[in-house]
């Protein structure tokens, strides 16, 4: 053994000095919450209006390595939050926060002839313009060009016979837009392929220039560089990265409900043995499932399966983009009486704001019943209390705001029904309250979508079939690229680990 120790120290030394060097290079996508100050609260009824605004945007409308995208920030429908991440764009490559957008394809980016594009960011985030003509790699996209040609199948491009330019004009439902131009240029990123981390990587890609925004996007509160499409057309990053072979036509997250926050976003695909999936209904412009019923504490509510059936106008949309969740109006009234029902006998009902609220003073999970949302095929999302409860900090109460002392040895807290109804129209749209604390995978090639309930916080395994036939498995969401070297060394490592411990079981 004293020989062996010696020979140990040495290699574990080397790898250790390997990703030290290793963590010079450009690090990882990072996919962040902003969580602000405390007294940036919003009410439920304001969060309802920024979804409210949200959907009108959103109802207008192989082979390779693993891109990961860690998740930072915490959970809370109660603080102005975006999901967002960093992407690098150009040579030599510039930073730009864009919002992730499951509900739209483009990844567009203010540029610096912009008209209208804020200056500052309440997010405290410095704001970036992209100038394609201080990118040596940078390259305007004809009309004539293939990928603008697709792109107006999806009306995500246009195009102008007097300039020969590919173009794009998106009008949001909330009255703001955005319109410019499409360019390519270089997309620098890290994967992982065969088990190791590649870094510096870049895959030329089309996106947009954005020279014109209007409405609530040249607000500073919340403002980014830009938007981020995770949708399914072709003009996607996804899209695009696949038909290159450079990633799975297939990405997952997993998002941390609790305190703490994070979570997981990758291209490729998360393995857990429990999950289950539903198809994708076909030709529809977002992630259309097809709901079939809703069971409260195990019985099925009565609610005419029609309620559900998709159609331009309808149907149920799974989006990370939205903070709460939402019920086709029909379908409302039934969930909200069968809760009543099941908890009538213990808690005290209190109408808050317009909200149906609870005032309780033990566990959610020890009074309110389980929710399971049944899918074609068979598949049930299972819902526990708080995926569609959300405690409230304040609460009206004879006409005056009664602040909750919420303390770990006891005390009244305030939980309301998180699900919101879509007055006069039958959508249902499935939000962060919902999507959380769970597994979710968009197989694109198979056109379904997966889930299982999981534990964010723990590592998971991600796959993607390359070139040898072979499926390679990895950890991910345990690398950082918020400029520390320290913390790309600690990623290193955690995939170094195996291998330190491997070699030292072959020395005993």
């Amino acid at each position: 053994m004293a020989a062996v120790f010696p020979t140990w120290i040495l290699i574990a030394a080397l790898l250790f000095e390997a990703a030290v060097v290793m963590g010079s290079f450009p690090a990882t996508l990072k996919l962040e919450r902003k969580i602000p100050l405390a007294s940036h609260e919003l009410e439920l009824s304001q969060l309802r209006e920024r979804d409210r605004l949200r959907h009108g945007r959103l109802l207008q409308s192989s082979s390779g390595g693993v891109v990961d995208f860690p998740v930072m920030g915490t959970y809370d429908p109660f603080l102005v939050g975006l999901y967002y991440t960093k992407v690098q764009l150009g040579s030599p490559p510039r930073e730009f926060y864009v919002q992730v957008d499951t509900g739209s394809d483009v990844l567009w980016i203010g540029c610096n002839s912009c008209n209208g594009c804020p200056q500052s960011s309440g997010l405290q985030i410095q704001l970036n313009l992209y100038d394609p003509g201080s990118s040596s790699t940078a390259s305007l996209v004809s009309c004539s060009d293939q990928r603008c040609s697709a792109g107006l199948q999806s009306s995500d491009s246009g195009c102008s016979a007097q300039s020969n330019q590919c173009s794009y004009t998106f009008q949001y439902g909330d009255g703001s837009g955005t319109s410019g131009y499409y360019v390519a240029d270089l997309l620098h990123f890290n994967s992982i392929l065969e088990g190791s981390v590649i870094t510096n990587s870049t895959a030329p890609i089309m996106f947009g220039c954005s020279v014109l925004q209007t409405g609530d996007l040249t607000k500073s509160d919340r403002a980014v560089d830009g938007i981020f499409g995770f949708g399914q057309q072709s003009l996607s990053v996804i899209s695009q990265l696949s038909s290159q072979g450079i990633t799975p036509k297939v990405f997952s997250h997993c998002l941390k409900g609790s305190n703490s926050g994070g979570g997981i976003l990758v291209f490729g695909e998360i393995l857990e043995p429990n999950m289950v999936y539903t198809p994708l209904v076909r030709s529809q412009p977002h992630y259309n499932l097809d709901l079939r019923s809703i069971s409260v504490g195990g019985q099925v509510l009565s609610i005419n399966p029609s309620v559900f059936s998709t159609s331009n106008n309808q149907g149920t949309i799974v989006d990370s983009g939205t903070t709460l969740a939402y019920l086709a109006d029909e379908a409302y009234d039934a969930f909200m009486s069968a809760i009543t029902n099941a908890v009538s006998q213990t808690v005290r009902p209190i109408l808050s704001k317009g909200n149906q609220c609870y005032l309780i003073t033990s566990s959610v999970n020890d009074i309110f019943p389980q929710v399971s949302l049944n899918f074609a095929g068979g598949a049930s999302m299972i819902l526990n209390p708080q995926d569609y409860l959300v405690q409230q900090n304040s609460i009206f109460q004879s006409g005056s705001i009664l602040r909750q002392a919420l303390k770990p040895n006891g005390g009244s807290a305030s939980w309301c029904i998180g699900f919101q109804k879509i007055q006069g129209q039958r959508i249902t749209i499935l939000g962060d309250l919902v999507l959380k604390d769970k597994i979710f995978v968009y197989d694109l090639v198979n056109q379904r979508i997966g889930w299982t309930n999981y534990d964010c916080s723990m590592s998971v395994n991600v796959s993607t079939n390359i070139n040898t036939g072979r499926t390679e498995f990895v950890n991910a969401g345990q690398m950082s690229n918020d400029g520390s070297s320290r913390d790309q060394v600690r990623g290193m490592l955690a995939l170094l680990l195996p291998i330190i411990m491997l070699t030292g079981l072959l020395f005993l």
